[in-house]
C-alpha cells in the first residue's frame, strides 16, 4: 500500500520531461480543460498585493490619475490578472506532483485541466502579458519582462527558487511589490523610467515584503518539512523565522522613514513612523505565539504595512 510519502517519492522521481510526454499524450487523446478550472488557475485572490503596489506607483508618479483612466485600467489588468495570473499558472503546473498529495482537488491533479493544457496556458498568458505591457511603454515592458522571468525561475527547474526561502521570498517580494510599483509609476509617466526616489522606496518595500512572505509560509511548514522545501520557517522554526520576518519589515520601513526625512517630507515620515509603531506592537503580540498568531498578523500588521506604502506614495507624489 502506498503511503503519501511513498507516493510523493514516486511522483518526484519522474522527470518533468516524462510528465510532459504523458501530458502531451493526454492532449492528443482529445481531452480538453474545463474553462472554469482555467480561471481558477489564475487565483484572483492573489491579485490584490501587486494591484495595490501598482496603485501606489501610480500615485507616486505625480500625474493626475483621473486624467488617464483608460491607461490606469490597462495597467491594473496587467499586474493583476495577467502577470500575477501567469505566475500562478506556472506555479501550479510545476507543483502538480505536490498538489496531487496535498490538494488533489486543484485543477491540474483533479484532471479538470488535463495534459499539458496548463503549461500551454502559462506560456500563452506570459506572452500576452509581455505584448500587453509593450503597449504601455518601454519601462513597463522591462518591468513586466523581469516579473515574468522571476515567475518562471521561482517555480520551474532547474533554479526553482521556491525551494529556498531566502531566494523564493526575495523573488516574490520584488515581483509583487517593487516591480508592480515601478510599473504603476511608469504607466502614468507614459512608459518612461521613474525617478530614483520612487525606485528606492519601491525597493525598500520589496525588501520588507520578504518578511511578509516568511510569515505566509507558516501555514505550510509541516508540508515543507515533509517535501524538502527549505522555507524559512522550515529552516529556522516558527519563533526564529518570525523574529527575522519582523526585523526585515521593521528595517525596511526605517529606511523609508529616513529617506522621506532626507527628501524633506517630515509629515509623511511621521505618519509612516506612526504606522510602524502600531506594527511593532502587533509584532510583540505575534512573537508570543508565532504559529497561532501568524494569520492574525497577516490581517492586521500587513494592513498597516500597505497603509504605509500609500502614505509614502503620496509623499513621492508631492515631491514630483
Amino acid at each position: 500500500m502506498n503511503t503519501p510519502s511513498n507516493l510523493f517519492d514516486g511522483l518526484k522521481g519522474q522527470s518533468y520531461i516524462t510528465l510532459m510526454q504523458r501530458a502531451t499524450l493526454t492532449v492528443r487523446s482529445g481531452q480538453y480543460p474545463d474553462v472554469l478550472a482555467l480561471l481558477q488557475l489564475l487565483k484572483p485572490i492573489t491579485w490584490f498585493p501587486p494591484m495595490w503596489a501598482f496603485a501606489c506607483g501610480a500615485v507616486s508618479s505625480g500625474v493626475p490619475i483621473l486624467e488617464q483612466p483608460f491607461t490606469l485600467i490597462l495597467g491594473i489588468l496587467l499586474v493583476g490578472p495577467l502577470v500575477c495570473g501567469a505566475s500562478q499558472i506556472v506555479n501550479d503546473w510545476f507543483d502538480q506532483h505536490v498538489d496531487a498529495i496535498n490538494e488533489p482537488d486543484r485543477p491540474i491533479p483533479s484532471g479538470r485541466v488535463p495534459g499539458a493544457w496548463a503549461l500551454y496556458f502559462a506560456v500563452i498568458w506570459s506572452l500576452l502579458s509581455l505584448a500587453w505591457s509593450a503597449l504601455l511603454g518601454t519601462w513597463v515592458l522591462i518591468a513586466t519582462a523581469a516579473g515574468i522571468i522571476l515567475a518562471w525561475i521561482y517555480s520551474a527547474p532547474p533554479l526553482r527558487l521556491k525551494m529556498n526561502g531566502w531566494l523564493g521570498n526575495t523573488a516574490v517580494g520584488i515581483s509583487y511589490e517593487g516591480l508592480a510599483w515601478v510599473t504603476g509609476c511608469a504607466v502614468l509617466l507614459g512608459g518612461t523610467m521613474p525617478s530614483y526616489p520612487v525606485l528606492i522606496v519601491a525597493g525598500l518595500y520589496s525588501v520588507g515584503a520578504h518578511g511578509i512572505m516568511t510569515l505566509n509560509d507558516f501555514k505550510s511548514m509541516e508540508g515543507d518539512l515533509a517535501l524538502g522545501i527549505k522555507s524559512l520557517p522550515a529552516q529556522l522554526g516558527y519563533r526564529r523565522s518570525a523574529i527575522l520576518a519582523c526585523q526585515i519589515m521593521f528595517l525596511a520601513q526605517i529606511g523609508v522613514i529616513f529617506s522621506l526625512l532626507l527628501w524633506n517630507c517630515p509629515l509623511h515620515a511621521a505618519l509612516v513612523a506612526a504606522v510602524l509603531v502600531l506594527q511593532v506592537l502587533a509584532m510583540a503580540k505575534l512573537l508570543k505565539d508565532p504559529k497561532g498568531l501568524a494569520p492574525w498578523y497577516n490581517a492586521t500588521g500587513v494592513t498597516l504595512y500597505v497603509t504605509g506604502m500609500m502614505i509614502s506614495a503620496i509623499a513621492l507624489r508631492g515631491m514630483t
